[in-house]
């Protein structure tokens, strides 16, 4: 869900190719999400294999991936640990929606209303445990690093950038400058257009880079005020306040120096603490034990998973892989600094 801040978070419409010879972080619960919500059919099922596996989050993985690392980005894929116990009502709400689309998904299905059916799949997003661990796998056989972060995957990340081991945070939610990511990425692993929820209006996707420095001078905020903001209009750690908009938080928390003066400004007491949650987002949980290493491809390894276990086409994946492999054997080459460094 993250948090709704991004009308005054101003942003810089990028192109991959400026993205070359970064190592970045990938939220990889937030990156899986978007491939199970837009890699569909058009009756809105994901793609599966012979055996019913799921499989749209593995070809957007792979092929989007290709992409970015032909574009010279080294990929870093950092998967959540253990949800803060705060997140346990997000999580909830989460799986009641989750349930809602997917009755109304099979209602589309039934009655052959392949819009509806289209709309309602995309929101029926369910991660399963085996579905995490077919990704896993398969970045591991692209030669990528993966990294188990204790809690929040944008934590990690954020801690891997101050430690200077990655150069920026890809995500989509906002809540990674919330954690303190000096540099967000976001629409990275998408492309094209994107419709508008609620309208039938699609808009281009276009990679935008965000600057989490600029956020805070051009509102005039410290980024503990950042954090109150949040608060104020909802994190996934707790409710939002009552009518307010992220305009209205802004103002309030320019207009005052404490959480407590705020909450009187705004006649709503909380039910939460909400120094926990700042705290939560200043300190957040993060570990050192991780290796970042990069190799080549191992090209039978991704064959065997993609096109024997999950049905993918032989022609297509080896021609993508040994493309791949071409290119980063050549730059291991050219590199006295390590693998494809």
């Amino acid at each position: 869900m993250g948090t709704a801040i991004g009308d005054i978070v101003s942003r810089e419409s990028i192109s991959l190719d400026s993205l070359n010879g970064k190592t970045l972080g990938f939220d990889s619960y937030n990156v899986i999400y978007q491939f199970l919500s837009s890699i569909r059919g058009q009756d809105g099922t994901p793609l599966m294999d012979s055996h019913g596996n799921v499989t749209s989050h593995l070809t957007g993985l792979f092929y989007r991936t290709i992409n970015l690392v032909e574009r010279g980005v080294k990929p870093v894929f950092v998967f959540d640990g253990k949800p803060n116990e705060l997140k346990k009502e997000t999580i909830a709400k989460r799986i009641e929606t989750r349930t809602t689309a997917i009755q109304k998904h099979e209602e589309a299905l039934k009655q052959g209303d392949l819009e509806d059916a289209k709309k309602f799949g995309s929101r029926a997003l369910k991660l399963e445990p085996k579905m995490v661990d077919d990704a896993k796998e398969l970045v591991k056989l692209m030669g990528l690093p993966v990294v188990q972060a204790p809690s929040d995957g944008e934590a990690q990340i954020v801690s891997m950038v101050v430690d200077k081991k990655l150069d920026g945070c890809v995500s989509q939610d906002y809540d990674a400058l919330l954690f303190g990511a000096s540099i967000l990425y976001r629409n990275i692993g998408v492309s094209g257009k994107r419709k508008i929820p609620g309208k039938n209006v699609y808009a281009d996707v276009e990679p935008e880079k965000i600057v989490l420095e600029n956020v805070l001078k051009e509102n005039s905020i410290s980024r503990e005020k950042l954090i109150w903001i949040g608060i104020l209009v909802g994190t996934d750690f707790n409710e939002k306040f009552p009518k307010i908009g992220v305009k209205t938080a802004l103002k309030l928390v320019q207009e005052h120096n404490s959480f407590e003066k705020i909450i009187e400004a705004t006649e709503f007491t909380p039910n939460f603490d909400y120094k926990e949650i700042e705290k939560i987002f200043l300190k957040p949980a993060a570990t050192k034990d991780y290796q970042l290493k990069f190799n080549l491809p191992d090209k039978d390894g991704i064959i065997d998973f993609l096109c024997t276990k999950h049905d993918f086409s032989k022609d297509r994946v080896e021609s993508s892989v040994n493309k791949l492999y071409e290119k980063l054997n050549e730059k291991t080459k050219q590199s006295n600094l390590g693998m494809w460094s």
